[in-house]
């Protein structure tokens, strides 16, 4: 039986300026995470990067790597309105999260 250590793991959800694209991912280090979505390489042609994903909208915390993966796929998963629910539940007015990682 695994026990809790102390890594920490987000499933984060990313949108554009306008929150009509949304990016679901998974990472050790959301603050670091966020200065490259923010920060892309020139010419990237990352899904993020095209579609200027970067204002941080919903993140959940894991201690353990499967965890985090687990619930990625669950909300890569579900329909653009169950993930809009997700994130009402979490933050009702979409405000963007950025400065407070």
């Amino acid at each position: 039986m695994k026990t809790k250590g102390s890594h920490n793991y987000y499933v984060y959800i990313l949108t554009n300026k306008s929150k009509t694209v949304l990016y679901t991912g998974v990472t050790n280090n959301l603050a670091e995470r966020l200065y490259f979505h923010n920060n892309p390489l020139p010419f990237s042609k990352a899904f993020t990067a095209k579609y200027k994903c970067s204002y941080l909208i919903y993140h959940e915390h894991f201690f353990e790597i499967e965890d985090a993966i687990k619930r990625e796929k669950q909300i890569k998963g579900k329909s653009r309105a169950k993930k809009d629910l997700l994130i009402n539940s979490f933050n009702p007015d979409w405000t963007f999260l950025n400065a407070s990682i």
